[in-house]
């Protein structure tokens, strides 16, 4: 147990990385579950980071722009082709999910399968590396969150089937390079069933709340006990939400 890793300098930009990540996924996370399609975020994760292990297989650079191309074009792909799947077979959209999730993560082993550090790279892609978020990479998420925010909110039921399942590609795209996979499928499901029988005028805020304070006790944890901090802030989602509803269950 260390309490000198308690480093502002490091948790600050990782913890920025959580807000940026729950203002998006918090309220698209409630609209999910509302759809009952859980899964989509974390399939079109898996197809964005797919795309990023596409790219590092023909040698683009890491941090490069070419690689943020192609995670956002394979995640817009995968939404355009889930928008067409609802339209077609809405019966068996959650399925799809599914298996579409499936294809990518097999995928990704397959891109990977020669490379000598494949494990570790597919390690990072899933439980991230929050801890390792610099500014540069916070900025372009800064501007890409309040553009989807705005849109979100300012054109909610206007957007359409395709207009949510595009602004959903953007937001996990960025989300996904930040924090892993994991993180964002928890970021954008745990907070919203949390809060999924409060009353709609504080359905918002307390999904934010909930989230902010588990990333701000996953953190500090990870730090003190050094463990994986996307690992701890996963379980800090799911005990928050759980200790929420058990000491006020007049919220539901």
């Amino acid at each position: 147990m260390n309490f000198d890793t308690l480093n502002l300098g490091i948790l600050g930009p990782a913890l920025l990385a959580g807000l940026l990540v729950l203002a998006t996924h918090v309220p698209l996370g409630q609209q999910v579950l509302k759809r009952g399609i859980v899964f989509i975020d974390l399939a079109v994760a898996q197809i964005a980071a797919l795309g990023v292990i596409a790219a590092d297989a023909m040698g683009w650079e890491p941090q490069g722009a070419g690689v943020q191309v192609a995670a956002v074009c394979a995640a817009l792909l995968g939404a355009l082709l889930l928008t067409w799947t609802e339209k077609r077979w809405p019966e068996v959209q959650e399925a799809l999910i599914g298996a579409l999730f499936v294809l990518a993560a097999s995928a990704g082993i397959l891109l990977l399968a020669n490379n000598p550090h494949g494990g570790e790279h597919l390690k990072d892609l899933l439980a991230g590396q929050i801890l390792w978020v610099s500014m540069g990479q916070l900025i372009p998420a800064m501007l890409l969150t309040g553009l989807i925010l705005g849109l979100w909110f300012g054109l909610k039921e206007k957007l359409g089937r395709a207009g949510f399942y595009i602004l959903f590609a953007l937001a996990v795209t960025a989300s996904v390079q930040l924090v892993g996979v994991y993180l964002v499928f928890s970021s954008l499901i745990m907070p919203a069933i949390a809060v999924r029988n409060w009353p709609q005028s504080r359905k918002l805020m307390g999904g934010y709340l909930i989230g902010a304070v588990a990333y701000v006790l996953g953190l500090a944890l990870s730090a003190i006990f050094d463990l994986p901090s996307g690992a701890v802030i996963v379980w800090c989602l799911a005990t928050t939400g759980i200790l929420v509803n058990l000491i006020r269950p007049s919220a539901a």
